[in-house]
């Protein structure tokens, strides 16, 4: 089993299909599982390009940022034949905490980038209700207690509100890196002629993170933006 996580899917094709790559020593049998986040399309063409050399492969994304990763406590969500999956999941197990098959290749890369496309939306909306109250000088730790035990409750809020609020962006997931897994979902969306406005609105928000210089920041950052369209700080 050969296992690569890079950060796009040119770098995927480089590292297994490339001239001096894993599929030219490669035996017939070999298990390849890309844990990448390269969206649906790339994954399909990966793993159509390695079954002709009798090759397979499981795309097998995951969710969680470092703490997560170094506890071997990830999200991990795999597409692929049954049969792969089973071969792999012991290996998913040691990293992750919850491993699920989604479905054939390519769909463990959609499960993923929906998920990282709401996550986005979800943080900017956080970061824009931070600032009404704050413009509505209500105190924000009550806020923040009060939607954390409610129906505004998220992961979002659990993880953002915070670093938001001290504009400290340690980076768990970089911005740019954010960026690019909506504008992958987007690209999803439309191949499947199904729109996403909210996530079109926080590519937006991210590609402003970009011109402002944030890219390697954790995507918290996108606070900047909201702070500077609203024409004030929290």
């Amino acid at each position: 089993v050969v296992i690569t996580m890079v950060v796009d899917a040119e770098q995927v094709r480089r590292v297994l299909l490339g001239d001096d790559g894993v599929l030219a020593g490669a035996r017939p049998g070999l298990l390849c599982v890309d844990m990448s986040t390269i969206g649906p399309a790339g994954a399909r063409e990966i793993g159509a390009a390695l079954a002709e050399r009798e090759v397979h492969f499981v795309d097998a994304p995951v969710s969680g940022s470092s703490p997560r990763a170094e506890d071997g406590t990830l999200t991990i969500m795999a597409g692929g034949d049954e049969a792969d999956f089973a071969r792999a999941r012991p290996l998913f197990e040691a990293m992750g905490e919850l491993v699920v098959h989604v479905g054939a290749v390519g769909d463990g890369q959609t499960v993923k980038l929906i998920n990282n496309a709401v996550a986005a939306v979800n943080c900017a909306t956080v970061g824009e209700a931070l600032l009404v109250a704050r413009a509505a000088g209500v105190d924000l730790d009550a806020l923040v207690r009060v939607m954390g035990a409610s129906s505004g409750a998220s992961a979002m809020l659990a993880l953002k509100a915070e670093p938001m609020r001290r504009h400290d962006y340690a980076t768990l997931f970089k911005l740019e890196h954010m960026l690019k897994d909506v504008r992958l979902c987007l690209e999803a969306g439309e191949a499947a002629g199904a729109p996403f406005t909210f996530a079109a609105q926080a590519r937006e928000i991210l590609t402003a993170g970009m011109g402002r210089g944030l890219g390697d920041a954790d995507f918290a950052a996108l606070i900047e933006v909201l702070e500077g369209q609203a024409g004030r700080r929290l």
